[in-house]
């Protein structure tokens, strides 16, 4: 191990190598989880403890982002380490919307010829385990095909068909007592899985369903939080996301039951710590936080706010993409350590691969690079130029079909329908309230330059117009 000035410290792979015992990896995904929902990246409404505590106990990314801000695409883009346009998976899963515009042909489950790390963990003799939202695909497509040997709970559906309380009406899934919450069986599940395999190395992937639509929660949950909102003004609510579309985005936290479903999520994530506390594993388990989209701040009730970001799930603007992001590596992330490389979803794959001392995948994970220099303290820097983003779909959530980059501290964004494009300094105004495109065209030609490029490399797929489209 070597100690750098300042006290982070770096230890190279061939160290950890060297262990005897293979290291142990927990990921939390959290659906619809948006990056200001949780009290580490700024919420005074939600409670969070324990994924606070998680976020001081190794690193926290500032600039974390999904690959998409919908949910399938980001999904198999986590399992794979590709774009979801390499893969024609660009939409959520069943989406078929139109408009001005006819979407994009896209596949509606991810390739079993995939490898994901699931399966490249399981080849290496891990214990693989999922427990929640699936949403890649049907039956032959399930988590089971792809790498997990056990799978509670994972099928085609997006949504919990029978709510967050048992009965569920999942075929995966049988029904708990009745009345009892999906996040806390999720959770107990996954316990489960802990004491069974504390010998074992072992991959536990918890995909919560919550906090997806229906908003439901325990009725103590929720008579709490209802007397917090109380006391919070509800002025100036709503604003609007943006001229060309008429969706209000919640400008304040205090949705009562939106924020006892949080609660439920964050007492779950704490339940897995403390039994890998309690198992003795919690110093040789690497842990991943992170959602697959922006928080819904526009649409089905509209239950939280993004901000200071703009816009939510189903939107390419910030509060779409950028989500909490945090990676627990005992005795190689320096506690309480934050970084600001923007780094997404894809990335997690050879992170893991490399932390586990196994030979990267580059053909697979083709548009991801292990984010272990940033963890372990031997590099401020990636050698990677922009990340992208292709969404050429219309949304629920009433977002603009498009595509963006974001090259250093500057995003593009361009619209399909009216090919406008949008230029923001995320540096000075990371709310996206100031267009630099009219000020700084160079800046913008460089940008659609790399944009265009990279839809020609990974065969993005666009859209038509829609000869039955009427204008109002």
């Amino acid at each position: 191990m070597i100690v750098l000035a300042g006290g982070s410290l770096i230890v190279p792979v061939n160290i950890l190598a060297a262990n005897k015992r293979k290291l142990n990896f927990v990921f939390i995904l959290v659906d619809d989880l948006g990056w200001a929902d949780v009290g580490a990246y700024g919420s005074s409404f939600y409670e969070t403890p324990n994924v606070d505590q998680l976020a001081r106990s190794g690193m926290m990314f500032t600039n974390g982002y999904a690959a998409c801000p919908v949910c399938s695409p980001s999904r198999a883009a986590i399992l794979t380490g590709k774009y979801p346009a390499r893969m024609d998976a660009t939409n959520w899963f069943g989406g078929k919307l139109t408009g001005k515009l006819l979407p994009a042909p896209y596949r509606d489950s991810m390739p079993l010829e995939e490898i994901t790390f699931a399966e490249v963990l399981a080849a290496q003799g891990y214990k693989t385990f999922f427990a929640g939202k699936w949403h890649l695909g049907g039956e032959e497509y399930y988590p089971e095909k792809q790498g997990f040997e056990i799978n509670k709970g994972g099928f085609h559906r997006g949504s919990p068909p029978g709510g967050y309380f048992s009965p569920y009406q999942n075929p995966k899934l049988t029904d708990g007592p009745e009345g009892e919450c999906l996040p806390d069986r999720l959770g107990d599940e996954s316990v489960k899985f802990l004491e069974a395999n504390r010998d074992n190395p072992f991959i536990l992937y918890l995909s919560f369903y919550s906090v997806h639509t229906p908003l439901e929660t325990k009725d103590d949950y929720r008579n709490k939080y209802q007397q917090k909102a109380a006391g919070i003004p509800a002025e100036n609510e709503f604003k609007l996301v943006c001229t060309q579309r008429e969706a209000q985005a919640r400008q304040i936290q205090r949705h009562p039951v939106y924020a006892g479903m949080v609660q439920s999520m964050d007492e779950n994530v704490g339940k897995i710590l403390q039994k890998l506390d309690e198992l003795g594993l919690t110093d040789n388990t690497v842990v991943c936080f992170t959602s697959d989209n922006g928080g819904l701040s526009t649409a089905a009730g509209s239950p939280t706010s993004n901000l200071p970001l703009r816009g939510g799930k189903g939107w390419l603007y910030e509060g779409g993409i950028r989500v909490p992001y945090i990676i627990v590596w005992p005795g190689v992330t320096k506690p309480g350590s934050t970084c600001d490389v923007p780094v997404i979803g894809n990335d997690f794959y050879p992170t893991i691969l490399e932390a586990a001392s196994l030979p990267l995948k580059p053909k697979q994970h083709l548009d991801a690079v292990s984010l272990v220099p940033l963890l372990n303290g031997s590099s401020t820097t990636l050698d990677r130029k922009a990340l992208y983003w292709h969404f050429p779909h219309y949304t629920n959530q009433d977002g603009r079909p498009g595509s963006c980059v974001r090259a250093g501290d500057y995003k593009l964004i361009e619209t399909f329908e009216d090919n406008a494009l949008e230029l923001y300094d995320l540096k000075d105004d990371i709310g996206e309230q100031k267009d630099l495109s009219t000020s700084m065209p160079g800046k913008v030609a460089e940008l659609r330059k790399l944009l265009y490029s990279w839809r020609a490399e990974v065969d993005a797929k666009m859209m038509t117009q829609n000869p039955a489209f009427q204008q109002e």
